[in-house]
């Protein structure tokens, strides 16, 4: 058995329909150095993911989203602060970026923001692009508290 992942599955696990496994939980979003993991699966069932949101302690504008395939690996990771990355090549990626999975690297690599994303300053905006851009469907009950 493979420890990773080819990138056609990855692609393939990317693109398919999530859903939460448990549609009844309303989730809060993070305060100042927390995390959320929601579950979810596949609409068929046969997958399982999660999403994870997290959000730092100092610059509270530095938040993580990522969706984990088989709930190990990273598909996609948006990360919205200003610092860049350094992929495995040297190239330099500034600030937002989204890393994808890529076969022999993980989530290794960063990439400019695809054009999916128009409101990169606006954390619940993009968090809602987020959701679209990795093909979960379901409406995910998220009480925001004091956030915009």
């Amino acid at each position: 058995m493979s420890t990773e992942l080819t990138q056609t599955e990855a692609d393939t696990l990317l693109a398919m329909e999530k859903q939460r496994e448990n549609p009844s939980i309303t989730y809060e979003y993070p305060t100042s150095g927390g995390r959320l993991m929601v579950p979810l699966i596949s609409t068929d069932g046969r997958e399982q993911f999660i999403l994870d949101v997290r959000r730092k302690n100092i610059q509270l504008t530095r938040n993580r989203f990522q969706v984990r395939g088989q709930k190990v690996y990273v598909l996609a990771r948006l990360d919205l602060d200003d610092t860049p990355h350094r992929n495995p090549d040297g190239e330099e990626v500034p600030g937002p970026h989204i890393h994808l999975y890529r076969e022999g690297y993980g989530d290794k690599w960063a990439y400019p923001l695809p054009d999916a994303f128009t409101s990169p300053d606006d954390c619940m905006v993009t968090f809602g692009q987020f959701l679209v851009y990795c093909a979960i469907t379901d409406t995910l009950l998220i009480d925001t508290g004091l956030l915009p």
